[in-house]
């Protein structure tokens, strides 16, 4: 029967490790930036699969014990905060962030813009509708940011200059 259901003992250490970690990966997350959780870009995503594949691997694992998920958790996060720090820079923002892109621009859809994002005419009608438009003319532009959200700005909206100037 062990054989199918394990031994109480090393039931007993999934199940510590398994704590641990959770509550090591809780006091990271605390001790992070908020952003960790509230905007997931591609590397806060990479980082969050990471830390859920570490909690749900070392507890079952019988070679690897505590001490060693924890580090490794802590190594991800860490470079995670690192990548964070970085992207402050210009340079480095390029490298890891997509940049915003114009897909609709007075009234008129971008389609190789789109083409770009990997969005459809059709994707781009059902962001608009979950947005209250129902006339492309009525839009001045749309954009669509770096982290997958569309912004939508009417001809009626007074823009400025300066939340444009990061559109290529």
């Amino acid at each position: 029967m062990s054989i199918v259901f394990g031994s109480v003992y090393d039931l007993w250490w999934v199940v510590v490790k398994a704590l641990l970690l959770y509550l090591t990966a809780v006091v990271c997350f605390r001790i992070s930036e908020r952003r960790t959780l509230a905007e997931m870009s591609a590397f806060d995503f990479v980082a969050a699969v990471a830390a859920g594949a570490i909690i749900g691997r070392v507890p079952n694992a019988h070679d690897a014990g505590y001490l060693a998920g924890a580090a490794t958790l802590v190594t991800v996060l860490l470079a995670h905060r690192l990548t964070a720090r970085l992207r402050l820079r210009p340079l480095f923002a390029k490298l890891i962030d997509h940049p915003p892109r114009l897909l609709v621009a007075d009234g008129k859809v971008l389609d190789e813009e789109l083409r770009g994002c990997g969005l459809t005419r059709q994707d781009l009608y059902g962001l608009l509708r979950e947005k209250g438009v129902d006339e492309l003319a009525s839009v001045r532009f749309v954009v669509f940011e770096q982290r997958g959200k569309v912004s939508v700005v009417r001809r009626s909206a007074t823009t400025d200059t300066e939340l444009l100037r990061d559109l290529a």
